[in-house]
């Protein structure tokens, strides 16, 4: 679904100044990366790694794991089309509302898609089960608990957790140490979203090793571009560059969602993380962001193309206090005008 993504910005020129439409936190510091990859330009003359191992043996240092059980991707889409076209044909339940590229992926190599509500709608015949932990667009945690004990009951479903959000959140995930120690357990984790370089296209997939043996064989070589890698070993080096305060961040979600519905006019659905679902009671998502657009050049993501999802449906990353507030008066205006 290439055009049914978030940060569409493209598509309004140069009006776009405040970005609530792409799950990160746009106020970071790239300062540093920019001048490292500066540095780094002469290597564009060459070829990178076939597959990226020196990355792969940073993060899996970082992890406690070995290089064997971690794979970087270009960006956590590629890892999900790999994991479709290794297990192809297979049966696949996902849980929805969320992520459109897992179906994408699964229908792209012939499985036969499922979607599913509950942990309870698994059946025997169930084969690949995708989870995406915190779940976009809702930011809905699971709890780790029962995941475990959902994991450890279907021992012949493979189970593929996307945690590409998992910096965004205080609740309990299932840990890179963790998930490799099951036999049926993939995680997918997004430098992405964690550094806000969703031009870069950095993901990984953490498994064990004979689940990322099979995955591997499927790669195409140079997947992951030379500045790229050089970009993520940067990244790893200076993360303390990146800190945000979560829980900081999480209290200004709280004040927005509150805001919004002091509005009147629309429903915020609960989250555990910093972005959030909205449904409005009146008036299409489309028509919303048409107006924020043009008229304050704030980008929202209209969320009516996610299975199970209708046409009143955005969603919303929070930003800072100040940006927060814009949005909070222009939606104000259109909603009393309306």
């Amino acid at each position: 679904m290439i055009d049914g993504h978030g940060d569409d910005a493209y598509k309004y020129g140069q009006k776009i100044t405040i970005n609530f439409s792409s799950n990160v936190y746009n106020h970071v510091d790239h300062s540093g990366l920019r001048e490292h990859l500066y540095q780094q330009m002469e290597g564009i003359r060459t070829y990178p790694e076939p597959e990226p191992y020196t990355l792969e043996r940073a993060l899996a240092q970082r992890l406690h794991l070995s290089a064997k059980e971690v794979c970087v991707t270009n960006g956590a889409t590629e890892a999900i089309y790999l994991i479709a076209q290794t297990f192809r044909g297979m049966n696949s339940a996902i849980l929805m509302p969320t992520f459109s590229e897992y179906a994408d992926a699964c229908r792209l190599h012939g499985h036969k898609v499922q979607p599913v509500y509950t942990f309870d709608s698994l059946s025997a015949r169930t084969r690949l089960m995708w989870i995406c932990n915190p779940n976009n667009p809702t930011g809905i945690v699971q709890d780790k608990d029962t995941l475990k004990a959902c994991i450890e009951r279907y021992t012949e479903c493979l189970f593929i957790i996307d945690q590409s959000y998992e910096f965004f959140t205080l609740k309990p995930l299932l840990s890179a140490k963790e998930a490799a120690a099951y036999p049926n357990v993939i995680l997918l984790h997004s430098m992405t979203k964690r550094f806000a370089v969703p031009g870069l296209r950095l993901g990984y997939m953490t498994a064990n090793e004979h689940l990322l043996h099979k995955i591997r064989l499927q790669r195409m070589p140079w997947s992951v571009n030379q500045l790229a890698i050089e970009a993520g070993s940067y990244l790893l080096q200076e993360t303390k560059e990146y800190d945000i305060d979560i829980p900081l961040l999480l209290k200004e979600k709280e004040r927005l969602s509150k805001e919004l519905l002091l509005i009147g006019g629309m429903e915020v659905w609960p989250s555990d993380t910093h972005y959030m679902l909205i449904q409005l009671r009146m008036g299409r998502a489309s028509a919303l962001k048409d107006y924020l657009a043009e008229e304050c050049g704030i980008l929202i993501r209209d969320a009516s193309n996610f299975e199970g999802l209708n046409e009143h449906f955005f969603r919303i990353a929070t930003q800072t206090a100040e940006e927060n507030d814009k949005l909070i008066e222009c939606i104000k205006k259109w909603t009393y005008s309306y």
